[in-house]
């Protein structure tokens, strides 16, 4: 169960989002929204409501703004209806990314996306262009120095899919997505608390960008990044500094 150590770019990637915390409460809202509308607004009957509230309690976005949020996708108060998108296409060196968007304009959104990737260097694909490269799954990462024995042995009886450990030590647990919770609870409650721990597009094989390559693909993400409709960027590139 050896593997590639994804820590360095995943801490990376963390970091740019972090570095995004104006953007997070609009996001995380918009998450709530469509949760609450699709499931429900009953947090015990509704996972994916739920680990949107687990989100919004992450950014301290206050306990009334979420019930409010709840309220207006349930017609229980006025509200902006968002649908889900997401689009496809090419970053720098044929990496491959995948843009989930929330919209209440799909016109303006879809302009939006072309834009940047035609800006940056990249070019926006059809439906399916490059969707089969990634995995739909769980994903929780532990720190280099974690217990291997103990992760493993928690996470597989949970119904984890793989435990994979990285070249420096990291731990990445990989799970059938209806089962993440399920999975991330039972670690916390045996005392494991992963840095990362969320429902992804993990690629299923990397392109590796070095020096000029890198530089372009990262101004293109942060463009994408940037868009108000976008909620998540993934793609399969591995970026040297």
């Amino acid at each position: 169960m050896a593997g590639h150590s994804k820590w360095a770019n995943i801490q990376h990637r963390k970091g740019r989002q972090d570095e995004k915390r104006g953007k997070a409460w609009t996001r995380v809202i918009r998450e709530i929204m469509v949760a609450a509308r699709l499931g429900g607004g009953d947090t015990a009957t509704n996972p994916r409501l739920r680990l949107a509230v687990e989100k919004a309690k992450a950014v301290n976005l206050p306990v009334d703004t979420v019930k409010r949020n709840i309220d207006k996708a349930t017609g229980n108060l006025e509200g902006v209806n968002y649908e889900e998108i997401r689009y496809e296409g090419y970053g720098i060196g044929g990496a491959a990314i995948i843009v989930d968007c929330m919209t209440d304009n799909r016109v303006r959104t879809v302009a939006d996306v072309r834009h940047a990737f035609s800006k940056y260097g990249g070019n926006l694909g059809t439906e399916g262009s490059v969707a089969f490269q990634f995995k739909h799954c769980g994903q929780l990462l532990f720190a280099p120095g974690t217990s291997e024995d103990k992760v493993m042995e928690v996470a597989l009886e949970a119904g984890a899919d793989d435990v994979v450990t990285g070249e420096d030590g990291s731990i990445e647990v990989l799970t059938p997505a209806p089962d993440f919770e399920a999975v991330k609870n039972a670690l916390e409650a045996a005392g494991l608390k992963p840095e990362m721990a969320e429902v992804t597009m993990r690629p299923e094989n990397s392109i590796e960008l070095a020096g000029e390559d890198t530089v372009r693909m990262q101004k293109l993400l942060d463009a994408i990044e940037d868009l108000d409709d976008v909620q998540d960027v993934f793609h399969n590139a591995e970026m040297s500094e």
